[in-house]
């Protein structure tokens, strides 16, 4: 039994029409499955479609959370609740494509606990988000030493990599590098991301650059490094100052002004400033986690069967 998950928000236009496509790929290939829709606060007739659909499919379970808590969350919610032996994790917009499915389901039956989508093309982006993506994968593998492949979220995880992935504790969340941190037998299986057949996309820059800022942060210290490299290289810059300065004075070559201190004052105060901001993004993550608020609350649960803690 494999579980199909979906985070929804504000799909209620093409979330029928996605769900049909992918009952249309499971059928064909004779494969028993559920379904888990989690509705993450959506504003237009998401919920209302997804009531509709659950008269079509009556093994559909959906879930509606109070707010907007953002993809994560909505995540989180699904994989706390999802029953089965294995779950594949998509995204409701068909840019993950159904006829992949039977494939994954191919790959665990082989042995694999995790099967990762690796996008082999983005489809229709601008060059510089395309060129942005590929920066970031690779400074995120270098810095954390998990994967530099431009994963996705279109994956497969088996019932043991989904209770390994129940134990980590942390509140905010990044499950794409939460799932490599997980190991097991994984491999990786490229797809060609689908345009998308309705509405437009829930990525901003401003939420892109977060999710770059909290990605980082939660899985490598090495950003508070920078602090300690910022303050060598202004000590050789001062070292080098110095001995230019007593050069100068000695050989009676000095001339008045404040341009070299005014320079220096500059210098050394942004280098401050940025390593403050980046003691204070970790501060910051260190105060969400304390405050040990839900990752997510739940307004409607069509299926509970047992209450489940949103650690």
């Amino acid at each position: 039994m494999v579980t199909i998950l979906m985070p929804v928000y504000n799909e209620g236009a093409s979330i029928r029409q996605t769900l049909s496509q992918v009952e249309q790929v499971l059928g064909e290939a004779d494969i028993p499955h559920s379904y888990l829709l989690v509705d993450d606060g959506s504003t237009d007739d998401t919920w209302q479609q997804l009531l509709l659909a659950r008269q079509e499919l009556p093994g559909l379970r959906l879930v509606r959370l109070s707010r907007n808590f953002g993809k994560e969350a909505a995540l989180c919610a699904g994989l706390e609740r999802a029953g089965g032996d294995a779950v594949i994790v998509m995204d409701a917009d068909l840019q993950h494509p159904p006829r992949y499915l039977p494939r994954m389901v191919e790959l665990w039956q082989q042995g694999y606990e995790i099967v990762d989508g690796v996008k082999a093309h983005r489809g229709r982006e601008p060059f510089f988000r395309r060129w942005g993506a590929a920066l970031y994968y690779r400074l995120f593998g270098r810095l954390t030493g998990l994967s530099q492949q431009p994963l996705s979220d279109f994956k497969l995880l088996s019932r043991r990599a989904l209770e390994a992935w129940k134990q980590l504790p942390e509140r905010d969340t990044y499950f794409r590098g939460m799932s490599a941190w997980l190991g097991f037998a994984r491999c990786q299986m490229p797809f060609e991301v689908e345009p998308r057949r309705q509405g437009r996309t829930k990525w901003r820059f401003s939420a892109l650059l977060r999710l770059f800022v909290d990605s980082i942060i939660a899985y490598t210290a090495a950003p508070l490094l920078l602090v300690g490299v910022m303050g060598l290289v202004m000590l050789a810059a001062a070292a080098v100052l110095t001995v230019q300065t007593l050069w100068m004075y000695f050989s009676h070559q000095a001339q008045t002004g404040f341009s070299t201190v005014i320079l220096l004052q500059l210098f050394i105060g942004s280098g401050l400033m940025l390593a403050l901001s980046v003691i204070g993004l970790y501060i910051g993550k260190i105060y969400e986690e304390v405050k040990g608020r839900p990752r997510y609350l739940v307004q409607e649960d069509t299926d509970a069967l047992l209450p489940v803690d949103p650690r």
